[in-house]
């Protein structure tokens, strides 16, 4: 091979590179900016294939899709002075290619650190308003969005942009948590026997209302009774007298007859009366005294 041959063929390939060197390719998934000799010249790229000029110019790539932080537990204190551990993720995203570079040089962990002590003291500024309940239960989608808004209003300068900050769980230590589970069982004894105790009086007024009712009910279903029966013994005593009023004769020896059924009703009864007696009246005349 001629020199002349091996020279273009080294030329052909530094021209090669120097084209390869001198592109390249910016995904929908990335934001890129271009320095020269250290300092930003273009800081927004379209997706697609662009120039720069090799060994004078560079190119810093960052991931612009949703990024999350999820940080370990933090112990963090109540307005109560209790601990308790809160377990939380941040979703976040590059706004701004040329301020995140110039905030953090494009590393990702820098921001996430800075990202991490925002929220860490948002949390213990929100918590320290606030008592153990309102934090696990009443509050807490209020103090997540006062904390992305925190967030946000710290990070934006920096190009960075909060989407969402969530607290995934919040738990007491364990001794906090033994303290607190047993307030909360002497609390609930205490409701739980007011309770009763209120019930037992309910129960009392209700038995003593339904005994007087009971009293009263008898009372007049008695009152009731003696009028009817009453009322039944004047009208047998009215259709006795207006029967017997008939033949008077008869009703006397009736009356004669059921005396002398009702003194001897046993062989060994025993009377002593003269002859004469009137209660012989019938005993003795066959016409009953005539």
């Amino acid at each position: 091979m001629s020199t002349a041959r091996l020279t273009g063929i080294v030329v052909a390939l530094m021209v090669a590179l120097l084209g390869y060197m001198s592109m390249f390719i910016v995904t929908e998934q990335q934001k890129a900016i271009l320095l020269r000799l250290g300092k930003i010249v273009r800081a927004e790229y379209n997706p697609g294939l662009h120039f720069m000029w090799p060994f004078v110019n560079n190119v810093v790539k960052f991931d612009k899709r949703i990024l999350t932080v999820d940080a370990p537990p933090e112990q963090i204190l109540t307005g109560e002075k209790k601990s308790v551990m809160v377990d939380y993720f941040v979703k976040w995203r590059i706004k701004n290619g040329e301020a995140y570079y110039l905030a953090y040089g494009g590393l990702e962990n820098k921001a996430a650190d800075r990202l991490s002590d925002i929220i860490r003291d948002g949390l213990q500024a929100e918590f320290n308003q606030r008592t153990i309940r309102q934090v696990v239960s009443d509050d807490r989608a209020e103090i997540m969005k006062s904390l992305a808004h925190r967030a946000n209003a710290a990070m934006n300068k920096f190009g960075v942009e909060v989407v969402d900050v969530r607290i995934k769980q919040i738990e007491l230590p364990p001794g906090v948590r033994d303290a607190v589970y047993q307030r909360m069982r002497t609390e609930r004894n205490r409701i739980a026997t007011e309770h009763r105790a209120k019930g037992r009086k309910e129960a009392s007024i209700i038995e003593a209302q339904a005994r007087r009712q009971r009293t009263e009910i008898l009372a007049e279903a008695k009152r009731k009774a003696d009028v009817i029966k009453g009322e039944g013994e004047a009208l047998s005593t009215e259709i006795s007298a207006k029967a017997y009023g008939q033949d008077p004769e008869f009703y006397a020896f009736y009356r004669s007859m059921e005396a002398y059924r009702d003194s001897f009703t046993s062989k060994s009864d025993v009377m002593v009366l003269e002859p004469d007696s009137e209660f012989f009246k019938y005993f003795n005349s066959t016409k009953g005294g005539r």
